[in-house]
């Protein structure tokens, strides 16, 4: 199979499932919260169901993808996010509007096995660290064009979710086309590995990390847009252009591997902390000043892809005999850590209101920074 004819619908698809099925959300959230009458606290409790469907989709994506081949998986995750957000654009309550949210959450789970299965199975060897790189930069281009959306529809979020239910939909048939049934004999197999994090020095701190990362980043995704609402200082517009922030300089997070390499893994992944913690404390600081704002949610960006990056070869050189279950282990826990985070965060913002809560989740940013890897050397276990 030819780069050009993979890599471009997986871009297209990783953009509806990260970008617009799921992380849109927060930017919306202001204008669904006073529609549908929700609090703070339920909003957080509707925003952690798209991590708690993520943790069982990717976990079954990741089993039925090594036994049956990747295509079902994607086109799963294309069918998903359609039907969630059509479902979201016509909720008329919080009941059905939870309903869509796990919908859509699950398609980030269906998504991100199969494709990096796929690019293994189809794409020569010399060909896969770029197709994997352009394919992870779909997150960051969904973000900007999910803000790039609200910026042009404003306040009407169900026409909004509407077009996006519309893009999913394009992506579902484009991926249907372009991605092939399996083959009886592939030259290249899937093998299963044993999931058994006994015995694998360095498992239990990218445990702990990947967890309270999660939990770090949670209150920006989720109520950022709602914090620098609540200001009453910022139009629609520039709320959409700090989301719009989030996910261009999203885009610098590929030069993880880069950082990895020269400056070694540590370093990396301390600096990346030390950033995602600064843009919740600046936020947290200073949410009515809009230069000062628009720099926390570009630090954010660019930090939270980046540190995923960094988890990815973190968790590779932990579990050096099994790549599948070093990719899935950060990625699952950093969402399990969201589905806390999110809720906490939502009852923490009824009680302490905005600023706390995100100099509190700022704070844990820099705990996860402290409880970094030491030095963990390519090819270890």
């Amino acid at each position: 199979m030819r780069f050009s004819t993979l890599v471009p619908p997986g871009i297209t698809m990783i953009a509806v499932a990260y970008g617009l099925a799921r992380f849109s959300y927060g930017l919306l959230l202001p204008n669904i919260s006073t529609d549908l009458g929700m609090n703070p606290s339920t909003s957080g409790v509707i925003s952690s169901l798209f991590y708690f469907a993520y943790c069982f989709a990717i976990v079954f994506a990741t089993v039925y993808t090594t036994e049956k081949g990747p295509r079902v998986m994607i086109l799963a995750a294309g069918a998903s996010a359609c039907l969630g957000l059509f479902v979201m654009a016509f909720s008329p309550n919080v009941w059905l509007l939870g309903t869509g949210v796990l919908l859509a959450g699950a398609s980030t789970g269906f998504v991100s096995p199969p494709y990096g299965a796929a690019i293994s199975l189809w794409l020569p060897e010399k060909q896969q660290g770029k197709a994997n790189t352009w394919i992870n930069s779909g997150t960051s281009i969904g973000l900007a064009l999910s803000g790039a959306g609200a910026l042009v529809l404003a306040s009407e979020w169900r026409i909004t979710y509407f077009i996006y239910a519309g893009i999913a939909l394009f992506a579902l048939i484009w991926n249907a086309k372009a991605v092939p049934p399996p083959e009886k004999n592939p030259p290249v197999r899937l093998e299963k590995g044993k999931f058994s994090f006994r015995g694998v020095e360095g498992a239990v701190p990218l445990i702990i990390c990947s967890i309270v990362l999660g939990i770090s980043t949670a209150a920006f995704w989720t109520f950022s847009v709602d914090f620098i609402s609540s200001t009453n200082a910022y139009t629609s517009g520039e709320q959409s252009i700090f989301w719009i922030l989030i996910g261009t300089f999203g885009i610098l997070g590929g030069f993880s591997g880069s950082l990895i390499e020269k400056m070694g893994l540590p370093f990396a992944y301390k600096w990346a902390c030390f950033v995602i913690g600064t843009a919740s404390l600046v936020l947290a600081c200073f949410p009515d000043q809009w230069p000062l704002a628009f720099l926390s949610a570009a630090l954010f960006g660019a930090s939270y892809i980046f540190i995923t990056g960094v988890l990815m070869v973190w968790g590779i050189r932990v579990f050096i005999s099994n790549a599948s279950l070093g990719i899935g282990t950060p990625f699952l826990l950093l969402a399990v850590g969201q589905v806390f985070g999110s809720s906490v965060a939502g009852m923490l913002i009824g009680s302490l209101h905005f600023t706390w809560t995100f100099a509190i989740y700022g704070i844990t940013g820099i705990i996860a920074m402290i409880l970094g890897p030491k030095q963990i050397k390519k090819g270890s276990s």
